[in-house]
């Protein structure tokens, strides 16, 4: 379906961005992951890619927080796989505190990667794709873009801005075979929200399994973790013919979340 396309995914070394990673190359997609870690494992992940779907994928260390390596990050997509047709803004993290404690510098560091980063990949991929005549843009938000959760001031208020960034490309580029959709995860299981269960725990006075259940998926009616598959198969989906009139949509994937 994705044959001589090209992904740009940011925040795709592991969890959901690898999970997308994964599924676009299975529909025949070229592939540019891009994320911190471990560089053997992301190597591993990188040839497995190339392997396992007989497609190109390439690794960008480009760091989210800094506008010339967005920048050249897409610029060096389109000249190694020869286009940008799908963008995945998927890079994120997360502090869980109270606002009268809440690190400045999380704060800034939180509204850089989950947002502003997205607008940098959007503003310099756009002319790639109106050129071709097609793209597809494809915002990981979550249910906090449509909800709140206490202790988590920065990553909804990115979210929230996730939405309205989404909504607004949308318009822009709408009459250029391009649409900007978001997609809205409940708790997913991943190691952003594994790391944020000591902070959690810590915040409201809980242990793990009480933070497990009665924090992480007391809202989620169905009382199970999205798994990355769900919200990979979703991001496919809305690169799909079927979808060419979604445009500036929130997709919730939550369990029944925000229809309380």
């Amino acid at each position: 379906m994705l044959s001589n396309k090209t992904a740009v995914i940011t925040g795709s070394t592991s969890g959901i961005g690898l999970a997308y990673a994964r599924a676009m190359a299975e529909q025949g997609a070229n592939i540019m992951i891009n994320g911190f870690g471990n560089a053997d494992a992301i190597e591993n992940e990188r040839a497995s890619i190339e392997k396992d779907f007989s497609v190109k994928c390439v690794y960008s260390s480009a760091d989210m927080t800094k506008p010339d390596e967005i920048h050249a990050m897409i610029h060096e997509a389109e000249k190694m796989l020869g286009s940008v047709d799908i963008l995945v803004n998927n890079a994120g993290i997360q502090h869980v505190e109270a606002i009268e404690h809440f690190p400045v510098e999380k704060w800034d560091a939180i509204i850089a990667i989950n947002l502003s980063s997205a607008f940098h990949t959007i503003r310099t991929a756009v002319p790639y794709m109106r050129q071709a005549g097609w793209g597809r843009i494809i915002n990981t938000a979550s249910a906090h873009a449509l909800v709140a959760s206490p202790f988590k001031s920065a990553y909804v208020s990115a979210k929230h801005g996730i939405a309205g960034l989404t909504k607004t490309v949308a318009l822009e580029v709408a009459e250029d075979n391009i649409t900007a959709n978001a997609i809205c995860p409940g708790y997913v299981w991943t190691p952003l929200v594994e790391k944020q269960i000591p902070d959690t725990m810590k915040a409201r006075d809980m242990t793990e399994e009480q933070v497990k259940k009665e924090v992480l998926l007391a809202a989620q009616p169905t009382k199970e973790f999205v798994t990355v598959e769900q919200v990979a198969g979703l991001a496919v989906f809305l690169c799909s013919d079927a979808a060419a009139s979604i445009t500036g949509t929130l997709l919730p994937m939550d369990g029944g979340w925000t229809a309380q």
